[in-house]
């Protein structure tokens, strides 16, 4: 029989740590609140499960963090007046951290667990975890102004806020899971009667363009529906990408090696996912992983493909979008965004993301996401190399997966006629407009990873050099903020950082600020004997401007630096991007050059209202 009692000790002794928890993961103590009270009703409805895992906590967390992200909309501690101002400066330095930061930091303050269990939970290597918590301890650390020393200072400061707030007693969770397990007892029931009655026929697959084959499938197997209409009987493992389809559409001979709910682990199968699901509420999942052996000349390779279904259209579609999100955003240390590319003729919409892990020797990554009807379903391909991938063989490989899926749900469209083009870069970020890690080139002799501090009202600008000493604080600037970027886990000098200060003002000035930049820099090694400008490329149309220069500036007698400078226009808005090297560590010009038109497309995403 289930033990109430030993579930009523559990919840006593666990609460008070997830609530804290949720809480500095969200800054949002009624999110938390409710996170932590429907995840402990979940827990018993799985109590005799989770009763004899060794570490009952571990499986609750992962839950209770989850749903906090869900109820959440934004950073409320900035609304609350309550808040003192040693709370509201942690919670400010807390918010300035990449998610995958602030979980690594909260499980080292919050729990006592070892660090490979920490790895485990955040879906890492060992080594990956230990780093991630150093960079996460320092990129905090650097935000609140504060010593290492005094991060737990700061953490039981935060758990005194939470003290008071009251929580349901266990027998009030324990009579809602015992609901809960009910209605999920019945609604089983009556999807597996539909699926006796309702029945469908797999046929053979047939081939559409190229290697995408298409599935063909008795349409009404549709009809075996859960919740909300969501067909359930269809999505099925049989509905997934096969080996061989895996080699006709990328090449090389490919094992199939695991097929999955993605309810075990850590949820994480493939780069940049940022939590399990990206549908929390959705109906069913499928994971299926796939390797290459390789060769002495074309080393192993692996690939992924991921799928949800969820209840509604509208809600697979902002599965669809936070997908995006993760990828065009990704919040994993040290790997690069290469390109972003809309994908016609796949599914009812469909992108693709060039990625590239400058970790180690390097690794490429190809992730196409696609939603077709109520299923949203992600290829990954990854190998070793550093060359530019096959994107053509990747958008096959996606257009197969989504055609095994598009006919299990209704209206959905499959793959046909497909075409790929290079697009902006998916809008992400805080202030949406700037640059963010995952923009940012390796650094030429380091190889940590870059952090960025909070955005800032850009009342001064360290990304102009003194050649040109541009400014974005007059009147006729609005949203003018700025950014900087720095590698503190490398311990470089002070004097080292990459800076962005965008800001919107009428296009008209904005194209005086820019020709007035270069007059400035074309002029400065006359007005400054101590400068050296080398202008590195120069670009110009009615809408949009971009420039690069090499400064080499003398500091000192002794001293000289050599730093790099760029300025973009889109429209109205202007974005600068600075970079000062420091210890020996530089980007390369190339880098740079990239760089920088990447500012400038992101330039149009900046709000248009005053942050």
């Amino acid at each position: 029989m289930i033990n109430p009692e030993a579930y009523d000790a559990f919840y006593k002794d666990a609460r008070a740590r997830l609530l804290l928890q949720t809480y500095v993961l969200t800054g949002d103590l009624p999110a938390a609140r409710s996170a932590v009270r429907d995840s402990f009703i979940v827990t018993w409805h799985h109590w005799r499960k989770v009763s004899r895992l060794p570490d009952p906590e571990s499986w609750v967390r992962p839950h209770a963090w989850a749903q906090a992200q869900r109820r959440h909309t934004a950073r409320i501690w900035h609304r609350d007046k309550a808040l003192d101002p040693e709370a509201r400066a942690t919670f400010d330095a807390l918010g300035s951290l990449p998610m995958s930061q602030r979980k690594a930091l909260l499980l080292d303050q919050t729990t006592s667990l070892p660090m490979t269990e920490r790895a485990k939970e955040l879906g890492l290597t060992l080594g990956e975890a230990e780093r991630l918590t150093l960079a996460a301890t320092g990129a905090f650390c650097e935000a609140r102004e504060a010593s290492p020393a005094d991060v737990p200072l700061l953490f039981g400061h935060l758990a005194t806020l939470v003290t008071d707030t009251r929580l349901p007693r266990a027998s009030i969770l324990r009579r809602a899971g015992a609901a809960r397990r009910r209605t999920h007892t019945v609604v089983g029931a009556a999807v597996a009667v539909a699926a006796v009655v309702v029945t469908g026929t797999v046929v053979s697959g047939s081939t559409v363009e190229g290697s995408t084959r298409l599935r063909e499938d008795d349409t009404s197997s549709i009809a075996a529906s859960g919740v909300d209409g969501a067909p359930v009987s269809a999505f099925t493992p049989a509905r997934l990408l096969e080996a061989d389809e895996v080699g006709d559409a990328i090449g090389g001979d490919w094992t199939e090696k695991k097929t999955s709910d993605n309810s075990r682990g850590s949820g994480r199968v493939a780069p940049c996912q940022q939590d399990r699901y990206a549908d929390p509420q959705g109906v069913s999942t499928l994971v299926r992983t796939f390797a290459s052996e390789g060769s002495k000349r074309e080393p192993a390779a692996s690939a992924v493909q991921y799928a949800e279904l969820s209840k509604t259209t509208s809600t697979s579609r902002r599965a669809w979008e936070r997908m995006l999100r993760w990828y065009g955003g990704c919040v994993t240390p040290q790997t690069q965004l290469m390109g972003t590319y809309a994908v016609s003729g796949v599914g009812d919409e469909a992108m693709m993301f060039h990625l590239r892990s400058w970790k180690g020797s390097g690794e490429t990554f190809v992730v196409g996401v696609a939603r077709t009807g109520q299923i949203v379903t992600t290829t990954v391909s990854r190998s070793a190399a550093t060359d530019d991938p096959a994107l053509g063989a990747s958008v096959d490989l996606l257009g197969s997966g989504v055609n095994g899926l598009c006919r299990t749900t209704p209206n959905a469209k499959c793959a046909d006629d497909t075409d790929m083009e290079e697009t902006d870069p998916v809008t992400v970020g805080e202030v949406p407009g700037l640059l963010v890690e995952s923009d940012l080139p390796p650094l030429v002799g380091v190889s940590k990873p870059w952090v960025g501090t909070e955005p800032r009202e850009a009342r001064t600008n360290t990304a102009s050099t003194r050649c040109d000493n541009t400014e974005f604080s007059q009147k006729y600037v609005t949203n003018a903020v700025t950014r900087t970027f720095l590698v503190p886990q490398a311990k470089l000098p002070a004097q080292f950082g990459l800076t962005e200060t965008v800001g919107r003002m009428p296009e008209g000035r904005a194209q005086a600020l820019v020709d007035e930049v270069r007059k400035k820099m074309a002029s400065c090694s006359d007005r400054d004997a101590g400068s050296e400008v080398e202008s590195l490329a120069s670009d110009e149309t009615k809408d949009s401007d971009l420039s690069l220069w090499r400064v080499r500036a003398e500091v000192s007698d002794n001293e000289t630096v050599t730093y790099l400078m760029g300025i973009a226009r889109q429209g109205g808005t202007v974005g600068q991007v600075g970079f000062v090297p420091g210890g020996g560590v530089f980007i390369e010009a190339d880098d740079f050059d990239a760089l920088v038109r990447r500012a400038l497309a992101r330039l149009d995403d900046l709000p248009k209202k005053q942050r």
